[in-house]
């Protein structure tokens, strides 16, 4: 295993970028992927790691995936899976087609991208594995039927992961995202605001998975949650 490599995997610009730069500020090469590697070569460079392509759904992909970045840096020490799908629409108005993809990405993708990880590190005994959930993790909501189908799913494959491989050396941890994230794209948006629209600040975030990361195995995390200060729960 390198013990200085991470594979940020479903990174668009917000919590996925604070992700690859936490770790690479934490000294680790860090590998991102989203489905068009193209996208992040700015990200890549900044960091100083390297862009992948993986559509998460697709099983050989995500094995391609796996292959490539080991050539590149060595079994990973951390892997994230940060892809989602989200969907806000009545459910008497929601196709099976967009049900299928939220609760293909958010949940068959983390089984697939999961897996491989498990498979990478269960010969060195170590590593951790994360992901990102969200408040559609514990409730379904008006209009969030399918988006929450998803990330219940992923839950649950979480929760099986951390018992399965706990025992054996590897940290899995689902971390509950409850709230909007800061869009940095967005003037007037930023976090640390008080009022009802104070939002996750995703540089804030990342610290937190990052110390999940961290965690000696004596007191290891299955499930965090965080919220901003003014989030009702």
């Amino acid at each position: 295993m390198n013990d200085r490599s991470a594979l940020i995997v479903g990174v668009g610009p917000g919590l996925g970028a604070a992700l690859a730069r936490r770790f690479a500020r934490g000294g680790l090469a860090v590998g991102v992927a989203a489905r068009r590697a193209d996208r992040l070569a700015g990200l890549a460079g900044e960091t100083g790691g390297r862009a992948f392509a993986c559509d998460v759904t697709d099983e050989a992909a995500v094995g391609r995936l796996f292959a490539d970045f080991g050539a590149a840096y060595g079994t990973p020490a951390a892997v994230v899976y940060n892809a989602g799908a989200f969907l806000r629409k009545p459910l008497i108005e929601t196709d099976a087609a967009e049900f299928e993809r939220c609760w293909r990405i958010c949940c068959l993708g983390g089984f697939l991208v999961g897996r491989a990880a498990a498979q990478a590190m269960l010969p060195e005994g170590r590593g951790s594995i994360l992901f990102t959930g969200a408040t559609a993790s514990l409730r379904g909501g008006a209009q969030f039927a399918a988006f929450a189908a998803g990330k219940f799913g992923l839950r649950a494959v979480a929760q099986s992961l951390a018992r399965e491989l706990g025992p054996q050396g590897i940290h899995v941890a689902h971390v509950v995202i409850d709230g909007q994230i800061a869009d940095a794209t967005r003037p007037g948006r930023a976090p640390g605001t008080r009022g009802e629209d104070a939002l996750l600040d995703p540089d804030a975030i990342a610290e937190a998975y990052w110390q999940l990361h961290l965690q000696p195995r004596s007191a290891w995390t299955q499930e965090l949650d965080v919220r901003p200060w003014v989030e009702r729960f």
